[in-house]
């Protein structure tokens, strides 16, 4: 019998070989099919809101089989959508059944849906393909421990425990699939990358090629565009999530099915509350990465690694804050446990090469750069997310992720690119597939362009963002050592206090 490693070795090799097959695989088994040897088995950490949004596309590929899905929510309508119905909805497109719970209200998901979900799809589409019912795990080691024959992993968790289930998983010699950010800690993300490294195995971080704009532009501005680049702007609309200012009140019941310390996972005990789980997590320091995490990743991950930025030498943040009235004297909140509604943030990155030393802005909650007089005198419409280049030449400001790029220079506004062709449209539109970028690298080929290892700068900018936000002032980062200089006690927030059992 063969053994796992043998099938590994077979998938891996196959795509070499395949030029020599006499009688293609596909040919035998019908259009679209992919012999079970050749699929790549994937277990899913995580069934909640953006898990089901992208759930489709996967299920859709015939070179992936899901075999294991995992979440410490059993079954519950509670989740948080961005639209009314859209995630229910989403699964009857998925489905195509249209009466899909259709006495149910509010936002599904939790394992049992993932098993059902991924099972009625694999058995209307697959129905001739020999397949098993998916298996169902609330704790994602035990899921590691009991698929031996799985491939790899897709983490869609919260922030918090991205590091834990990647580590976990990349020591079991899985490839990993993982949501942004890689860790909303320092010394987390640095690991998540040394362990990539260390291992081998495949990794591919799922927001890249979402800026592919910004990255195009970025190589314009290599090539003289608008001179030399001094600054760089880029701002979202988030929070789309409540920013909470006070921490929760314990007594509040978890609900049936719900494993509340393993959603902690290496966090400290706290009482459960609602305002902790789903989609708001993401403003809390302890279980988010704040707005930086969610969006600026997709738009300035390109840029970076176009214009070679590294770990940042240092970052200054102001923000927004709170009042309230005690004993009749109204005093600020002292607030280190969520990321405020609004705030700005100074990045500063040392000269590389023939590039000269370049300060990065971000600004989130509604903020936005002050207009550069040439624009603010054309009446330019600002986007609610976008981004600002600042050279000596000249300026270039886009859209979300690069949208639209238009350049002011020597007096003219005018676009950056020439308006793309039908042709183009469509094969910016097929770009959407990004199981097209990393399933090679995941069948043996090349490393995918959006490996973990990659990632680092623009990890680091993340997490020292938020360092500086808590430590409420400028910071500044011995990067080889992972060590701020100015501010000692502003240290203790580049890593994590773990829950006994959970140490990294």
């Amino acid at each position: 019998m063969a053994t796992e490693s043998d099938r590994r070795g077979f998938i891996k090799t196959a795509a070499a070989s395949a030029a020599f097959t006499i009688v293609p695989r596909h040919v035998l088994g019908g259009t679209g099919y992919v012999p079970p040897s050749d699929k790549i088995t994937l277990a899913h950490i995580g069934m909640g809101t953006q898990s089901f949004s992208e759930l489709g596309g996967l299920l859709a590929r015939p070179e992936i089989q899901i075999v294991a899905v995992c979440d410490p929510n059993r079954n519950t309508n509670d989740y948080v959508e961005w639209s009314k119905g859209s995630i229910r909805n989403t699964i009857r497109r998925i489905l195509g059944n249209p009466d899909w719970q259709a006495n149910q209200t509010g936002c599904p998901g939790g394992r049992d849906i993932g098993k059902e979900v991924i099972d009625t799809y694999y058995a209307k589409q697959r129905g001739t393909d020999k397949f098993r019912a998916v298996n169902t795990y609330a704790d994602f080691r035990e899921l590691l421990e009991k698929e031996k024959d799985v491939d790899a992993v897709k983490i869609m968790t919260p922030d918090h425990v991205h590091a834990a289930a990647a580590i976990a998983a990349m020591k079991k010699g899985k490839g990993v699939l993982m949501h942004k950010p890689l860790s909303n800690r320092m010394y987390e993300e640095r690991l998540v990358i040394e362990t990539a490294r260390r291992t081998k195995v495949p990794t591919h971080f799922l927001p890249y090629g979402a800026g592919e704009g910004n990255r195009q532009i970025a190589a314009a501005i290599k090539q003289g565009a608008i001179g030399t680049l001094r600054e760089i702007h880029n701002w979202s609309n988030r929070p789309v999530w409540p920013q909470y200012t006070e921490i929760p009140p314990s007594g509040t019941p978890i609900p049936p099915g719900f494993d509340w310390e393993l959603w902690l996972g290496p966090s400290l005990d706290r009482p459960y509350h609602p305002h902790y789980t789903h989609a708001v997590f993401r403003g809390w320091y302890e279980f988010g990465g704040g707005s930086m995490a969610d969006m600026g990743i997709y738009s300035l991950w390109p840029v970076f690694t176009e214009l070679n930025l590294g770990a940042p030498l240092s970052a200054d943040a102001w923000a927004t804050h709170t009042n309230t009235i005690e004993e009749q004297v109204s005093k600020q909140v002292k607030n280190d446990f969520a990321y405020p509604t609004a705030c700005t943030i100074h990045f500063k990155f040392a000269a590389r090469g023939d590039m000269p030393p370049l300060d990065l802005f971000w600004y989130d909650g509604g903020m936005k750069p002050r207009l550069p007089e040439e624009l603010e005198t054309a009446n330019i419409d600002w986007p609610i997310e976008g981004i600002l280049f600042v050279g000596d030449e000249g300026k270039i400001f886009a859209g979300f992720n690069g949208q639209n790029p238009r350049v002011a220079a020597k007096g003219k506004i005018e676009p950056l690119f020439p308006q793309p062709t039908a042709d183009e449209a469509g094969r910016r539109a097929r770009q959407d597939d990004r199981s097209a970028v990393w399933l090679p690298a995941f069948r043996g080929g090349e490393p995918s362009p959006g490996s973990f290892l990659n990632a680092g700068g623009i990890s680091d900018a993340v997490t020292l963002g938020t360092v500086s936000l808590r430590a409420g002032r400028k910071v500044i980062l011995d990067s080889e050592n992972m060590r701020i200089t100015n501010v000692p006690e502003a240290n203790k927030y580049l890593v994590r206090e773990y829950r006994k059992g959970w140490e990294l």
